[in-house]
């Protein structure tokens, strides 16, 4: 998610065409028709173009060859800190996916790459944000160490709130906010959430808005919470079950339902 909603990348008024419809797409799950649309011969559209298809192996478990030709050609042509560290970005955060996904143990490969990002994107700079958020999944979903996920997402909360990067703060309040549901601060839980859903709303990012309601019902009561997953039951199957790890989460509980 290197490209997310800050001005200039499709997400408000007066942006680029090109960027508009890449966005469009992107928020309606259809990453390789927004790749298409790039033409990987410059080093920002190689990354951009490589970060869609990285992005759609998180969300549906498919596409890894033609992510990682995406990835090498970016890394090729990459010039200078800002580029090459995103470009390591990009490969930690394929890295990840493949792990958490179950594909190939990829984690100690995924530690490196956005450790190689961290040395060259230095603290402040506008890709440092979403290398924090990454890290923090890292530390969370891998290193199984929420302390350090807590930091890394306070950091990328700060740096997603300075350079105003509306997208990817929708991913610091739900993360946060799953860490307070873990220690029981349900307020705290259900503020983050909430936070996270009205964004997504706001900028029309529809395949993260089921994810987003799943967490806010896990935080809610009755008859709310039930209310919530049926609305994310209805996202999922209109995006044709993507993502894919909200599956289980969104199988109906009685015997014989069909899967959502």
């Amino acid at each position: 998610m290197a490209h997310t909603a800050m001005s200039g990348y499709g997400t408000t008024a007066g942006d680029d065409p090109l960027q508009t419809a890449v966005w469009r797409l992107r928020s309606r799950a259809c990453w390789g028709d927004a790749a298409a649309l790039l033409q990987p011969v410059t080093a920002p559209a190689a990354l951009q173009r490589a970060s869609l298809l990285v992005e759609r192996c998180l969300y549906t478990e498919l596409g890894w060859e033609e992510a990682e030709d995406a990835l090498r050609t970016a890394e090729a042509l990459a010039h200078g800190d800002d580029e090459r560290g995103a470009a390591a970005c990009e490969r930690g955060q394929l890295a990840y996916a493949a792990t958490l996904h179950g594909v190939r143990d990829r984690a100690d490969e995924a530690r490196a790459a956005l450790g190689r990002a961290a040395a060259l994107i230095p603290p402040g700079a506008p890709r440092r944000a979403l290398l924090d958020f990454r890290r923090g999944l890292l530390a969370e979903n891998l290193t199984r160490s929420p302390q350090a996920a807590r930091a890394a997402y306070r950091r990328a909360h700060a740096g997603a709130t300075a350079h105003s990067d509306a997208l990817l703060l929708s991913f610091t309040w739900r993360h946060l906010a799953g860490l307070a549901l873990r220690e029981g601060e349900l307020a705290e839980a259900r503020h983050g959430f909430g936070e996270s859903l009205r964004i997504r709303e706001e900028l029309g990012y529809l395949v993260g808005t089921a994810p987003a309601l799943v967490s806010l019902a896990d935080a809610e009561t009755e008859p709310e919470a039930s209310r919530l997953r049926e609305e994310a039951r209805r996202l999922y199957r209109l995006l044709g079950g993507v993502p894919t790890w909200l599956a289980q989460q969104l199988t109906p509980p009685a015997a014989g339902a069909a899967t959502a």
